[in-house]
């Protein structure tokens, strides 16, 4: 049956009739945030000794932002253009098994673009493509693996490539990821283990991407993690309302209000904000130099703010000349494409690695064609997919 669109216009009316409500709420939320930035700006050591407390003491899984060394509301403008860098950017695109189909395989490609500022020469386009079938796509107790898994993959495989480039140029030398520096996966039990190898891999790569002097980020366009808020929160939290962690997941006195919302407000284009350390449960795994800090960026060059989050390491983080850099050549990068500003590269980076609908069937194809030759078994599709198929079909 097709959508009752009574049903939803109701609600849709409903929506609308909460707006200016919704509105006054959300406006004294943010401006209660704006208050307490301003009021605890430099209150650095007391909001780091709290957080820190509370992570130990009642929840390890606390994520929130944590002060470093820079007020709470520091603006600091962008550094001149870099003269002199080697740029490389990658990112990936995958497709998961579907159990529905008449080929069950995943397909991993990961697009990377390497160039040097002020150079005439054209940036260096690279792809890798993975095509994974029949046992590889079996995780250790016999499940198929499903779109996570496959996305750790990809990004395993994208974070080796920016090891492997980095290694070409001199330094200076700037590599970008779309998204954090973390490496996220292992929500599913069955790839836990997975996720551990890969981990252990991704690490060390940092680790050798330190040794080199690379500048390292991570680029998150549009955040909606409000980690400087819940460090907010748990600074004019009490003792009472700090005893548990459950306690202490419901207390969101500011909730609505936003890091996005926050960093529009405080940061003129081209600033960026103070440097935070990263409070998670992955601490434990990002320690020393490469333990996770970040900072927001408003990469507009006028008018509407354009708020990301930019993740780094401590490697960079804690050199002033590395974080400087990143700063610098993301502005530079950003001012490249206009009215929706976004690193130019890592643009560049997306669209070599996308795989467009017509690639993926003829990835199909090939694979049909090459299993029949060879006395291989093609499947059909599932009754599910067929009644899909055909339900947008008029019959003649």
């Amino acid at each position: 049956m097709p959508i009752d669109f009574q049903q939803i216009y109701t609600k849709i009316r409903a929506i609308g009739q909460g707006a200016q409500a919704r509105k006054q709420v959300l406006e004294h939320q943010r401006e209660r945030a704006w208050k307490l930035l301003e009021l605890h700006a430099a209150d650095l050591d007391l909001l780091r000794a709290k957080v820190e407390r509370v992570a130990r003491d009642c929840d390890p899984n606390l994520r929130c932002a944590l002060p470093v060394g820079e007020a709470l509301n520091t603006r600091t403008p962008a550094p001149p253009p870099p003269t002199t860098a080697a740029l490389v950017a990658v990112d990936g695109s995958q497709a998961a098994p579907d159990r529905h189909a008449p080929l069950v395989y995943a397909l991993v490609n990961v697009g990377a673009v390497a160039l040097k500022l002020n150079s005439t020469n054209a940036p260096q386009v690279f792809t890798e493509s993975e095509l994974l079938f029949d046992e590889e796509l079996r995780q250790k107790d016999g499940s198929l693996m499903d779109e996570d898994a496959i996305a750790l993959r990809r990004d395993a495989r994208e974070r080796a490539k920016l090891l492997e480039l980095a290694r070409k140029f001199e330094q200076p030398v700037v590599t970008l990821t779309d998204g954090p520096v973390e490496l996220w996966g292992a929500k599913d039990p069955s790839s836990a283990g997975s996720y551990q190898n890969f981990l252990k891999k991704y690490l060390d790569d940092l680790d050798k991407l330190a040794a080199l002097g690379v500048t390292l980020g991570g680029y998150v366009d549009k955040p909606a993690a409000d980690l400087v808020v819940r460090l907010l929160e748990v600074g004019i939290a009490t003792d009472e309302e700090l005893k548990d962690a459950r306690t202490l997941r419901e207390h969101r006195p500011l909730l609505g209000a936003t890091d996005l919302w926050l960093f529009g407000k405080l940061l003129h284009p081209g600033e960026r904000s103070a440097v935070f350390a990263m409070q998670s449960s992955s601490r434990v795994r990002y320690s020393g130099k490469r333990a996770l800090h970040f900072f927001y960026l408003n990469v507009a060059r006028d008018g509407r703010p354009a708020i990301a989050r930019v993740e780094l390491p401590q490697w960079v983080a804690g050199e002033v000349q590395k974080l400087d850099l990143l700063h610098a050549v993301l502005i530079q990068q950003a001012a490249l494409l206009g009215a929706k500003p976004y690193p130019y590269i890592l643009h560049r980076a997306h669209e070599t690695a996308r795989v467009s609908f017509d690639e993926k069937k003829e990835v199909e194809l090939l694979l049909s064609l090459e299993l029949r030759k060879s006395g291989g078994e093609v499947g059909e599709k599932s009754g599910k997919q067929v009644a899909k198929d055909s339900s947008g079909k008029t019959k003649g």
